[in-house]
């Protein structure tokens, strides 16, 4: 379960998210819903742990996170995968290095075994065939597809999406909803 509890986050005594109260249990879909700039990204980096908050707490699994040390986020993030709003592909890597980055930064898996998740995942959002493609050979819903391939590969417990069908077409856009569902 995924907990906020009067979380306010602010940057340069500006506040931009003022005693938040959220509770996502396990299993859920929760959407967030707001204008532009009104914090919805700020409160998802909040809940990976990107952003440190001002005041409030932040539970997940029970496991307060806003004062842990580092070490010990990177254990409860290992929980958890964010789709982030601009894909984040590392443009220096090939399509195949982008989604088996965590895996082997994360398993011990062998490179056989790698490159068989890799693949299955790329399958998952339509995509079996572009392991050796550049970030820049991509399209913008492919770079998608991608990067939520990469947030699958783990089998997090947790994903967090921001915005994720943002700028795709209504087929893949179905596609993607159906994933996430």
């Amino acid at each position: 379960m995924i907990e906020l509890r009067e979380l306010t986050i602010g940057f340069s005594g500006r506040t931009v998210l003022d005693k938040i109260d959220l509770t996502i249990r396990e299993g859920e879909i929760t959407i967030i819903i707001g204008r532009s700039g009104c914090g919805k990204s700020v409160l998802m980096k909040s809940i990976e742990g990107l952003v440190k908050p001002v005041a409030g707490t932040i539970l997940i699994d029970g496991v307060e996170i806003t004062q842990l040390p580092e070490k010990e986020l990177y254990r409860i993030r290992k929980k958890m995968a964010m789709l982030f709003q601009g894909s984040a592909l590392l443009d220096s890597l090939n399509v195949y290095q982008n989604v088996a980055l965590p895996l082997f930064e994360h398993t011990g898996g062998s490179a056989e075994e790698i490159r068989k998740v890799v693949t299955d995942n790329l399958e998952l959002v339509g995509l079996p065939d572009i392991l050796d493609r550049m970030p820049v050979e991509l399209s913008g819903g492919m770079k998608k597809r991608v990067a939520l391939a990469r947030a699958m590969v783990m089998k997090p417990k947790y994903i967090i999406f921001d915005e994720p069908t943002t700028g795709l077409d209504p087929v893949i856009a179905a596609g993607i909803n159906a994933l996430i569902l």
